[in-house]
């Protein structure tokens, strides 16, 4: 697999006889700050565009409330785009939001925290935007499942949906035009209205 950047983007080539390892994945990434990187559970490097101002928005809107809720709930931390997490799958991938229990935070050593942890979010939220198609957005979403996350939120803004997953359900439950969607299993008492992102900008 040969991946090169464009020249004016280009701060590393990865030419890789194979897959690159974690600590190579995460050294890639620092080589080129301008980009978001993120990586398949087959090892693929996927090159993440930036999103629109209104899909921003809605991210923000999302990653805000989440943490809010978690400051006051206390039961573990929320995070947003830019912290990428190694599944043990082998994808490596940075949600729009995530909330990991302290529990899970525990086990991670100190050192690898300034870096991607291995560790799976038990709550994931990812907001389409434009670029996004909605069978890959899926299947992300099916990634995050069996990495590790008990719940997530797929959010299509332009469609006033919502795709939740569970762990151990093999399809999503599909919320279409609700005002606000209540959180369970982990994040149990979080509630996300969903008002400002179905109006956008």
């Amino acid at each position: 697999m040969r991946v090169e950047l464009p020249e004016k983007l280009l701060h590393a080539k990865l030419t890789p006889e194979e897959s690159l390892d974690d600590d190579e994945f995460f050294q890639f990434c620092l080589a080129n700050p301008d980009v978001r990187i993120e990586r398949s559970a087959q090892g693929e490097i996927i090159f993440v565009p930036p999103a629109g101002w209104e899909s921003d928005d809605r991210n923000l809107e999302v990653a805000a409330h989440l943490r809010i809720w978690a400051k006051r709930d206390k039961r573990g931390r929320a995070f947003g785009p830019t912290a990428e997490y190694l599944l043990p799958t082998g994808a490596a991938f940075g949600p729009d939001a995530a909330w990991v229990s302290n529990e899970r935070i525990a086990t991670v050593p100190k050192p690898q925290r300034k870096k991607f942890p291995s560790v799976c979010p038990e709550f994931v939220i990812e907001v389409m935007s434009p670029s996004d198609r909605l069978r890959k957005a899926q299947e992300k979403m099916q990634e995050w499942m069996r990495g590790g996350a008990e719940l997530a939120w797929l959010i299509h803004g332009d469609k006033q949906t919502v795709y939740v997953y569970r762990a151990g359900q093999a399809e999503p439950e599909v919320l279409i035009g609700v005002s606000k969607v209540s959180g369970e299993g982990p994040v149990a008492g979080f509630e996300l209205d969903l008002t400002e992102i179905w109006a956008g900008l």
